[in-house]
């Protein structure tokens, strides 16, 4: 007899599980710069180990993308829902506890591994397992949960530092992991593995585990090594390198893991560059700001400052949701970049920025990242068939997280060395962010032009039926190969199906 959970058929239950699952640790990744003197002081550690247990914990958060998808494949789903969430809520609640630096290693390494298998795990059913109108408010709950838990915690750990305490934050993120935990109860439903006869992938596995944690270790070290000191340009060559080798393998596999040979055409890899350049760019351009403020500004100002990107976020999230079903979410994507370079050359106008410039960039910043990354993801999510959008979210989250946690510490080690001062250094690093961001803009426009895309709006009700893309993306550089779309576009010749919702 199948179990179900009294709130199963809840939309409303769902969403709000996705919620708590993902917001907590998201969102204490971008709070913890504020609280790293209070941390370091009470965890009687220094900046070098606190920076690596971050670290750790970052790559924790990109293993868990690729893990998921393989225990999905042979494991039932919901079932491991639940023990994801209970791991999650086990390791919040020791990281909150800690009476010594091992017990909060410890616990923050499982909060970042648990949130992306929860990630993996929750957020496709809720993505494809609902009609077609429900998913104006998913593709906005996505956005919210990711990209606005991060815009908001800058402004988070500005007000716990200026509390003189960072326990009680630990504790909330606790708590609202048993309110995810409770849900995925509440909203059970047996779901069988995804394909029992699925080969065990060790070999990606390992490559994303041991990649992100050589990768992820390098860039911690920064901290207090040179770049090319042995200790840092050594695992963060030799992690980018497995990263790689990850990627070809599942290029060449014949069963892979990853669906990255059917993303190889003109939209998903538009998509993932905009995923991969916007994030680098915009954690790496607010804690560059914020690491200038924090010797300016008392932490609850610094915070309060940055509150404006959350804005920004939100405003952004709303307005995917009115044009996620039009031609425009191209555009949106594109656009969001040019924000996002936009908030970076208003901070750049003076170093330190005063209050007004911080206020508008973060706000420019907010709204960048939130009409760039979101998009992007469904970009390359809806040119597969439905069935495969738990490979594609993996995928972009792992090269994401990847770009967004380990740029920043590089560009932060360059403010601090390549110039007389922190504040000269501060202005290259920065003009690096605005170079991403407007390089990656405009290269994935040019993917564009050179694949002959003609943006038409998804039909997302064949999406849904899981045989069929959303709408046909051309094989890459397709317009200078002389190659020819009309076998891939002779399958969505029919009409698009009628708007609903």
């Amino acid at each position: 007899m199948r179990i179900r959970g009294p709130l199963a058929d809840s939309y409303g239950a769902a969403a709000a599980m996705v919620v708590a699952a993902l917001v907590p640790y998201l969102g204490l990744s971008a709070a913890i710069q504020p609280l790293t003197p209070l941390l370091v002081k009470q965890l009687h550690t220094s900046q070098q180990t606190l920076n690596l247990t971050t670290g750790m914990a970052n790559a924790a958060y990109a293993v868990g993308t690729v893990l998921a998808v393989q225990l999905a494949q042979h494991l039932p789903q919901r079932r491991m829902l639940v023990l994801y969430a209970s791991l999650f809520v086990i390791g919040s609640v020791l990281a909150a506890w800690a009476p010594d630096l091992g017990a909060f290693i410890a616990g923050h390494v499982l909060q970042g591994l648990c949130t992306s298998l929860m990630l993996i795990a929750a957020v496709p059913p809720l993505v494809i397992g609902w009609p077609v109108q429900k998913l104006r408010y998913t593709v906005v709950i996505m956005n919210m949960c990711i990209f606005g838990a991060v815009a908001a915690g800058p402004t988070v750990g500005g007000v716990q530092a200026a509390a003189h305490g960072w326990r009680p934050l630990f504790w909330i993120i606790a708590a609202i992991g048993g309110v995810a935990l409770l849900l995925s109860l509440l909203t059970y439903e047996d779901a069988p593995p995804v394909d029992r006869s699925a080969p065990w992938d060790i070999l990606a596995v390992g490559l994303a585990a041991s990649g992100c944690v050589a990768a992820f270790y390098g860039a911690s070290e920064l901290a207090t090594h040179a770049f090319l000191d042995a200790a840092t340009f050594g695992p963060l060559l030799g992690g980018l390198g497995l990263i790689v080798l990850l990627v070809i393998h599942q290029y060449t596999g014949r069963r892979p893991l990853l669906t990255v040979r059917r993303l190889a055409s003109t939209l998903p890899v538009a998509g993932i560059l905009l995923a991969i350049c916007s994030a680098a760019t915009s954690v790496s351009a607010i804690e560059l700001v914020g690491a200038l403020l924090q010797h300016k500004q008392q932490p609850l100002h610094t915070g309060l400052l940055f509150l404006p990107e959350f804005g920004g976020a939100a405003l952004s999230a709303a307005l995917f949701g009115l044009v996620y079903r039009t031609r425009l979410v191209h555009l949106l994507a594109v656009s969001g970049m040019v924000f996002l370079a936009g908030g970076i050359a208003v901070v750049l106008g003076v170093l330190p920025p005063t209050d007004v410039l911080t206020l508008v960039g973060s706000g420019l910043i907010g709204i960048g990242v939130g009409s760039s990354v979101a998009p992007a993801l469904f970009i390359a999510g809806w040119s597969l068939a439905s069935r495969e959008v738990q490979r594609v979210f993996a995928l972009v989250e792992l090269l994401r997280a990847v770009a967004a946690f380990m740029i920043a510490p590089i560009l932060m080690h360059l403010a601090q060395t390549v110039a007389a001062s922190p504040q000269a250094g501060s202005r290259v690093a920065l003009w690096i962010c605005f170079g991403l961001a407007t390089g990656g803009g405009a290269l994935a426009v040019y993917l564009y032009v050179l694949g002959r895309v003609r943006p038409r709006a998804p039909d997302l009700e064949g999406w849904l039926e899981g045989e069929r893309g959303a709408w046909p993306s051309p094989p890459l550089l397709d317009g200078i190969r002389g190659d020819t779309t009309d076998e891939l576009l002779r399958g969505y010749a029919r009409p698009r199906a009628t708007r609903t919702g």
